[in-house]
């Protein structure tokens, strides 16, 4: 019997302390060579035990095998010099010194494939994985290429299909492709963004998912979104073209923000990742407060299609702290599960 209001969180979960500096964003390996392989599999399985643990229903990797959710992905690819580097803004928000393209973008190899074989050998629960999506891979770069964004965001989108087809034959069930960009590039997102998206999820018959938030919960973030009025309502710009989109799911950040949930009206008839914990704050959400998230969220999504989420990736939090909030994740959407059912 499927499983009503599945829970699952958006991406990242802290890496443990003997792999990467703790509490940190994008903290370097503190193992290397050999070391550095079993310690990621050893983290996997960490990752893996804290949200059974928890109490999810849809588990991931956490991302416990990459040190940046969009540069480990491109690292792979040629076409891109990570020793030339230019400062760039990243979503109208911050600068930040990037690597440059200087030729011809495709896959080289699978990149994290290998782990997903791995993490689908540990688990008999539903395994959704997370990939940089095109636009977002373009605005985390300097092109000195092709010098078309939309060019570029193609040839991304071609090798991320590569990639998710392999991670579906490894046995995953759901591909979530991460676009905070969608947040900001309203025009492209619907001019070419969304097609490049299509693009990327070709063929597959898992699945899809677009991840699209107000980011992790870092300072250059939280900042940006003091600016952004006493309502978010960016969702309305992109929602009415992801509705018409064949991607399968639609994950977005609700609790503690200022997004009015009439806009999940406008994704009507897609499955919602439906963001109930805050993850730009050190506080843990009781039960009932997801629990009413939850409940306001079903006014505007169908219950067999509301899937409780997390925000964003948990990364820069501490491991006791992401592991209160999965299970007040999972308890809250127990809580709204009974009453649904009873």
């Amino acid at each position: 019997m499927k499983t009503l209001l599945p829970t699952s969180t958006a991406g990242s979960l802290p890496k443990p302390s003997w792999l990467a500096e703790p509490e940190r964003l994008w903290s370097p390996w503190r193992l290397d060579g050999i070391e550095l392989v079993a310690g990621k599999q050893d983290a996997l399985r960490v990752a893996l035990q804290e949200q059974r643990s928890a109490g999810l229903d849809i588990v991931s990797d956490g991302e416990q095998t990459r040190q940046h959710f969009v540069t480990t992905f491109i690292e792979s690819l040629s076409g891109v010099d990570f020793e030339k580097r230019e400062t760039v803004r990243i979503r109208n928000r911050y600068d930040a010194s990037v690597p440059t393209v200087v030729g011809p973008v495709s896959r080289q190899k699978s990149v994290f494939v290998d782990d997903a074989k791995f993490m689908r050998q540990q688990t008999d629960q539903p395994i959704k994985w997370a990939l940089p999506g095109p636009m977002t891979m373009v605005d985390t770069l300097y092109d000195d290429y092709y010098k078309n964004r939309n060019t570029l965001a193609w040839e991304f989108a071609k090798a991320l299909n590569e990639e998710a087809r392999e991670l579906e034959a490894a046995g995953v069930d759901i591909i979530q492709f991460d676009e905070p960009a969608f947040n900001v590039f309203f025009e492209e997102v619907n001019e070419w963004g969304i097609a490049c998206l299509e693009r990327a999820i070709e063929g597959l018959k898992c699945e899809t998912a677009v991840h699209i938030c107000y980011g992790y919960g870092i300072k250059a973030n939280t900042d940006w979104k003091k600016t952004l009025g006493t309502e978010w309502r960016q969702y309305e710009e992109t929602f009415p073209s992801l509705q018409k989109s064949n991607i399968d799911i639609i994950s977005l950040e609700c609790h503690n923000g200022r997004v009015p949930f009439e806009v999940l009206e406008l994704v009507r008839g897609k499955k919602v990742m439906v963001g109930a914990i805050d993850v730009a704050t050190d506080t843990i959400e009781t039960p009932e407060e997801v629990a009413a998230t939850l409940r306001h969220a079903l006014k505007y999504v169908d219950a067999d299609k509301l899937y409780p989420c997390t925000n964003c990736g948990m990364a820069p939090l501490s491991r006791e702290l992401a592991r209160g909030k999965m299970r007040a994740l999972s308890e809250g959407a127990e809580i709204v599960r009974k009453e649904l059912t009873a």
